[in-house]
């Protein structure tokens, strides 16, 4: 079974900025999409980017411009850059493998806390 494995996460003031990784095991990593997603307390968990088996990538409007998603498929890792973080930035970060645009399976996820 693929199981995703994040770190990066922690805390960190307004403005600041973290990597996420991910390296999944278990399957062709470079042959698959690959997606960030996010879950804020009381919310739902949200996609937050994704980016192809070719290297396009997607961003919910509320991070373009200050994350950037991006992958080493030698490496087996998926990464999110996270600049510029915001208070409602703050959310356990998961990794997943999309299958027909779907997450696949969620790991343990990584903790970012924005706070001064």
């Amino acid at each position: 079974q693929v199981q995703p494995v994040e770190s990066g996460g922690g805390l960190v003031q307004p403005g600041g900025s973290l990597r996420l990784s991910c390296s999944p095991s278990g399957f062709f990593f470079s042959r698959y999409d690959m997606a960030w997603y996010r879950q804020a307390p009381g919310k739902q968990r949200e996609l937050v980017a994704s980016i192809s088996s070719d290297d396009s990538t997607k961003y919910v409007e509320s991070v373009k411009g200050r994350f950037r998603i991006f992958r080493h498929n030698a490496a087996h890792t998926v990464y999110l850059q996270m600049n510029n973080l915001k208070p409602e930035d703050t959310a356990v970060y998961y990794c997943t493998r999309l299958m027909s645009g779907q997450p696949d399976s969620w790991g343990q996820g990584t903790q970012v806390t924005v706070s001064s």
